[in-house]
């Protein structure tokens, strides 16, 4: 039986993690313009750490000046702010036939891929899952979750991928309100994971209670936000859904922790910049939200000057 060829663009911790999930189901195709991780994956692969296991898969790596054989699967996981150039590269690549599913933090990366490939090559998704870039092509799980993949005439052979894969995958009816969903978490765990350079789970401990109780009322702002634009999102109370992802995922490194670590643009403005815009227009009050934007901004700032 023929495999499946599927193309993940991006290089970063979760393009990695998906990529090594899915090489043993499928011909994996990387793309990206890192070049410090283009080259470590075509000298090792994916590297792929799980507790105690850890796997290495081959994959084929590209970046975006290569010629491609026309895919029909592809898988997004470049940064936000990257959307634009990968959508690009997908231009030339997508097979008329094929659909792009975005998996990426943030609001607007479905509408920047629709205007590069048309409404019928271009589908949202969402997934909860976590993975932290030890170094380039190297990836350490932070804690599997739920991948939720809008319905579209032609997704279902990417949920049935992702499912042989081992992988939490399904369709979904409401994409969007799972996007919400994790937009609503995200804009408090990542801004104060990141500020406070600490894994999720340290917002767990007795010592963190006001840190805690911040991240509680970014969460409760973002979720107004929805409410006021008539997004139903996957659970009643975001403070015990916050619990439960900083619980899930309490070793993970916030994707924006790596990013500050790292000295990389963050994805604040498509996370907590997005909600901030909604909440303009719905004129829903948001001044948590507005204060670690200002924040998250401020760190690169600094960072740019020299300064510590």
């Amino acid at each position: 039986m023929k495999r499946e060829r599927v193309l993940i663009m991006g290089t970063g911790a979760m393009a990695c993690w998906f990529a090594a999930r899915l090489a043993p189901h499928a011909d994996v195709v990387m793309a990206g313009r890192w070049q410090v991780g283009l080259d470590a994956l075509r000298a090792e692969g994916v590297v792929l750490e799980d507790g105690d296991k850890q796997t290495s898969h081959r994959v084929e790596v590209a970046d975006y000046s290569a010629d491609l054989a026309p895919v029909r699967l592809a898988l997004v996981l470049v940064k936000a702010y990257q959307t634009d150039a990968a959508a690009a590269a997908l231009r030339r690549w997508l097979a008329a036939d094929g659909v792009a599913v975005t998996l990426q933090n943030g609001l607007g990366n479905l509408e920047s891929l629709m205007r590069a490939l048309g409404e019928q090559r271009a589908a949202l998704g969402v997934t909860t899952a976590g993975a932290t870039l030890v170094q380039p092509a190297h990836v350490r799980a932070g804690g599997e979750g739920p991948t939720r993949v809008a319905r579209h005439p032609r997704t279902p052979p990417v949920v049935a991928l992702l499912s042989a894969s081992g992988l939490d995958a399904a369709l979904s009816d409401d994409a969007l309100g799972l996007v919400w969903g994790k937009l609503v978490v995200s804009c408090a765990v990542n801004p104060i994971t990141a500020l406070l350079h600490v894994p999720n789970g340290a917002l767990l401990k007795p010592e963190a209670k006001a840190a805690r109780e911040l991240a509680c009322e970014a969460a409760g702002e973002a979720a107004r936000v929805a409410q006021s634009a008539e997004i139903h999102l996957p659970y009643a109370d975001p403070s015990l859904e916050l619990e439960r992802v900083l619980q899930r995922t309490a070793g993970n490194r916030s994707s924006m922790l790596q990013d500050v670590e790292s000295g990389r643009m963050t994805e604040i403005d498509a996370i907590t910049g997005a909600i901030i815009a909604e909440a303009e227009r719905r004129r829903v009050p948001v001044p948590v939200n507005r204060v670690l934007l200002a924040l998250i901004h401020a760190l690169s700032f600094g960072r740019d000057r020299g300064e510590s």
